[in-house]
């Protein structure tokens, strides 16, 4: 029998290390949105009488036993400080699919992130991704925030419903989405064209990708020489500095505004 390639072990070393890797999910919101979604594969509930109280109907929805605990002496093996209320659960991280099946699906853009390691900032991206309607957020496996308690508590529920896809290469990602006919616009203070003048010259009914950086850095030289254009949110003052979650909730609203737009111009 042949031996298998160094790779071949390896990939299959590293999908079964994926395979066993569980996070807590903790939190009254991310909990029971975890409970109520199917697709999340529920291994074990720790919650504290009150907590258990609230989730009845999510916990009988689930089908888990749920394990009765002091919330001054919490059984789950959580940080200590993390704000719990009550309620932690033991999950395998979802599995949404390959870049383009999920990408292919839905109207609205997708967010791509480099280097956004903070779980809130990623967090907070995901709930304006689903308000907004991106078929997806999308980060560097190696240099993103992972699916984490403070992430899903921050995200408030928009994990189990936002397709969050952390990419091996983010450069192959953003040239996938191109070769799919996405526009990809990316976000830089210092750009020339406004966001407005970059939304306003993407043809109406190519899909869009709006392409943030970490805090400080930015994007990678790499990131920004695949990006279509680079654009700027304008600041009403000299202060013109916003966090990379609330750049991208203004990216958002503002992509949503066009492509209303732009259906209704064509409809009329």
């Amino acid at each position: 029998m042949a031996k298998k390639p160094k790779w071949v072990i390896e990939k299959e070393r590293a999908r079964r290390a994926a395979g066993s890797e569980t996070v807590w999910l903790f939190g009254l919101h991310a909990v029971r949105d975890a409970l109520l979604n199917p697709a999340r594969e529920k291994l074990r509930l720790v919650v504290s009488r009150n907590a258990a109280d609230r989730l009845a109907d999510a916990i009988a929805a689930s089908g888990m036993e749920a394990e009765i605990s002091d919330p001054r002496k919490f059984a789950a093996p959580i940080d200590p400080g993390s704000v719990h209320q009550g309620a932690a659960l033991e999950a395998r991280p979802l599995d949404w699919g390959g870049l383009e099946d999920v990408c292919a699906r839905g109207e609205g853009p997708v967010v791509l992130l480099d280097r956004v390691s903070d779980p809130h900032n990623v967090g907070a991206v995901l709930r304006s991704a689903e308000v907004f309607g991106a078929r997806a957020v999308i980060a560097p496996a190696r240099a993103s925030a992972p699916e984490t308690g403070a992430l899903a508590k921050t995200a408030s529920g928009a994990l189990e419903r936002q397709p969050y896809l952390r990419v091996r290469n983010l450069s192959d990602a953003m040239r996938t989405l191109k070769e799919m006919g996405f526009v990809l616009l990316g976000l830089d203070g210092e750009a020339e064209m406004t966001l407005e003048q970059g939304l306003a010259g993407v043809e109406p009914g190519r899909p869009l990708g709006l392409v943030l950086g970490a805090e400080g850095p930015g994007m990678r030289r790499k990131t920004r020489k695949n990006c279509d254009a680079l654009v700027r949110i304008d600041p009403a003052g000299s202060f013109g500095s916003l966090n990379v979650s609330n750049a991208a909730a203004v990216a958002l609203y503002a992509a949503t505004r066009a492509r209303a737009h732009h259906k209704q111009v064509s409809s009329g």
